[in-house]
């Protein structure tokens, strides 16, 4: 058999340190609980509670801040069907800020074109002045730097265009040199080869002609054709 819970009467608790715990206790159940509400209904919950001895204990489901400016911003004295919720107000809020910033920003260009300054005073004048020599010397700086780039960019090229060009100059000078080699080897070459030819020609023809007065042949030829022409010329003066 469960034994019924005992009733505590709603009172404040005279003793400290019990007092303390049963605060320690309470608070983190209502932390728990809100964290409950939070998480199960999807709503934005921000719980501030201050012990007896004045420490802070918060718990907030999103920013406290933020839940703080909301709860400001609400007017409880209006209907809530007539108010504005908090998603329109913080546009129409950023949308002036967004504004009045385009404003500004379009003066202040303007000022530095040297248009509609005649309003302002000697202070704004000086620090325009000021912001236009500051931008002055970036914009030499810059391009001091991208004028030094394109310098050493084209050393870069000329580097290599002179170690191709030395190149290019070694191989026609290779060319040549061997061109005029090969012209003095034929002009040294060329009479000894037509001597050669010349002398191995007449070897043949004193070759041939020492075989055809050897061969039997030959001679017998010879013979035969010098009696025939002779007997013709002894017949005539006989």
């Amino acid at each position: 058999m469960k034994m019924k819970r005992k009733k505590i009467t709603i009172k404040k608790i005279d003793d400290k340190t019990a007092r303390q715990v049963t605060f320690s206790k309470r608070r983190k159940g209502l932390f728990k609980k809100a964290e409950e509400l939070s998480v199960l209904c999807d709503a934005e919950v921000g719980l501030i509670v201050f012990s007896s001895t004045g420490k802070l204990f918060d718990y907030c489901s999103t920013s406290m801040k933020d839940t703080i400016t909301r709860y400001n911003a609400q007017d409880h004295g209006i209907n809530k069907l007539n108010t504005p919720s908090q998603e329109l107000q913080l546009e129409a809020s950023n949308r002036i800020k967004l504004d009045k910033e385009i404003a500004d920003r379009t003066q202040q260009l303007k000022q530095m074109k040297g248009d509609d300054i005649e309003a302002l005073n000697l202070n704004e004048l000086q620090l325009l002045e000021k912001t236009l020599h500051i931008g002055f010397n970036r914009v030499i700086e810059t391009k001091e730097k991208r004028i030094m780039s394109e310098i050493s960019d084209l050393q870069k090229m000329e580097t290599v265009l002179k170690e191709e060009n030395k190149l290019l100059k070694h191989k026609v000078r290779n060319k040549v040199e061997v061109r005029q080699m090969i012209s003095m080897m034929s002009k040294t070459r060329c009479p000894s080869l037509i001597d050669s030819k010349i002398g191995i020609q007449e070897e043949r023809v004193s070759l041939d002609s020492i075989s055809c007065a050897s061969d039997p042949l030959f001679e017998d030829d010879y013979s035969d054709t010098s009696l025939k022409l002779g007997l013709p010329f002894s017949n005539r003066r006989c």
